[in-house]
């Protein structure tokens, strides 16, 4: 797994990231090298959309759990392969077809090496996490699950972690059981033990809260999954971006995540799946590029991961995510995870100042994100004050209804953090909210 040592006192050491054979910025970050402060700051020019004003104010970006940013490192890849290798792959044997095929199956390469996954083979590119989810419960749900099995998820799920379950278990007449977190947000752990048998096919839960920064014990979800003969599938979205994954380590059996909240291209994503769990699973579309040999009497399909990527992919997109996953991989995961941290702290600390603001999502392991709501104050309206002043955060359900049921709210404002966010911007989060309260006090 790539990332960072914890070395201090040690010799110095960098990592490099680039592509070299499509002139995209090469940046050196080094672990003992000044003030993280600082030197995130400093990574702030290779995003240009930060650098404008909104409604007036300075941009501060505080919605990166919906999307994040695209530094320069990816869309000159994009541009590169627009302008110079833009071809369909795998089928060509010209060279344009075969400077895109290697360049996608590169990205490829690149996201093994991200997640720590055994063999290139295990990575299948979809849309998003939601694709690569809805992929697994088509296919391997399909052939797994029969009348009377169960499939575990947690109260903190995305929907996108709970409709395809749903769905399948009412194809099936299977039955989807809840395991319950507490007011805090964590997951309780012994009821979701009780919950595990015979019956028990799939667990899915995230590794980290969209809508309340949990982070889950995964390993020790999985090894009490595993004692049951489940299988677990990971929604990583929100983890990826933050800190280092090795599923091997996790114990996932399948891990999903996407590109735009990575710093990577939106329509791209990748689903893990652990060596041998989709070899018999039935495709999850028909088309180009899946197959061996059609007949009208017969298709044999091809080896994985082919057999789940059918039809023209999002090859741009792919690239892209390979450029995005280099870019992060130079600044070093455990080095962004050590500063983000350090901001959700923050926030956490000068949000408690604003009267009437009220924390949801106190997890003791939290990670990339501050949700809260302000005494009787509408969170939409919350959302509207902040981007007059330039302040961009998310309101709503964050497509996670069955939290906002829990906590008894109809949404909530969220402030999420990225590597080029500050502490400054968190000040001008709360400052905007003082003048909320001002307004809404009249």
């Amino acid at each position: 797994m790539a990332g960072w040592a914890d070395d201090a006192g040690k010799e110095e050491r960098t990592a490099v990231a680039g592509c070299d054979d499509c002139g995209a910025p090469t940046i050196v970050a080094s672990a003992s090298s000044g003030d993280d402060e600082q030197f995130f700051a400093a990574r702030r020019v290779d995003f240009p959309v930060l650098d404008q004003n909104v409604n007036g104010r300075p941009l501060a970006y505080l919605d990166n759990a919906a999307t994040s940013q695209t530094p320069l490192m990816v869309t000159e890849a994009l541009r590169e392969f627009y302008d110079l290798d833009c071809s369909n792959i795998h089928r060509g044997v010209h060279t344009l077809s075969q400077r895109a095929t290697d360049r996608y199956e590169g990205a490829r390469d690149d996201i093994q090496r991200f997640v720590g996954a055994a063999k290139r083979e295990e990575l299948i590119f979809v849309r998003g996490a939601t694709e690569a989810i809805n992929l697994v419960a088509a296919s391997y749900g399909e052939m797994v699950v029969s009348a009377g099995d169960e499939i575990v998820v947690s109260e903190m799920e995305h929907h996108s972690n709970i409709v395809p379950w749903q769905q399948l278990c009412a194809r099936k007449q299977a039955k989807l059981r809840v395991a319950p977190m507490n007011d805090r947000g964590e997951l309780l752990l012994d009821e979701y033990r009780e919950l595990l048998g015979n019956r028990t096919k799939l667990v899915a839960v995230a590794h980290v809260s969209n809508a309340l920064g949990t982070v889950n014990p995964i390993a020790e979800i999985a090894r009490a999954a595993h004692d049951v003969g489940a299988v677990v599938l990971v929604d990583g979205a929100q983890a990826v971006p933050h800190q280092p994954v090795d599923v091997v380590a996790l114990g996932a059996d399948f891990y999903a995540f996407s590109g735009h909240k990575l710093y990577g291209p939106t329509g791209i994503g990748a689903l893990y799946a652990r060596d041998g769990l989709l070899n018999d699973a039935p495709p999850y579309q028909g088309g180009g590029d899946m197959i061996r040999r059609v007949s009208f009497n017969h298709t044999t399909f091809a080896e994985l991961p082919y057999k789940y990527e059918a039809g023209t992919p999002n090859i741009a997109g792919a690239i892209g995510f390979g450029a995005a996953i280099r870019y992060v991989e130079s600044l070093g995961l455990e080095r962004i995870a050590k500063f983000e941290s350090g901001l959700v702290n923050y926030a956490t600390e000068r949000l408690s100042e604003v009267p009437g603001l009220r924390h949801i999502g106190t997890a003791a392991n939290k990670a990339g994100l501050c949700s809260f709501v302000l005494g009787d104050v509408h969170p939409h309206d919350v959302g509207t004050f902040m981007d007059q002043e330039g302040v961009a955060i998310r309101t709503g359900h964050h497509c996670a209804q069955p939290v906002m049921d829990h906590f008894g709210l109809p949404a909530t404002s969220r402030a999420s953090f990225g590597v080029y966010n500050t502490k400054a911007e968190i000040d001008r989060l709360v400052a905007v909210l003082f003048k909320v309260l001002e307004v809404f006090s009249q």
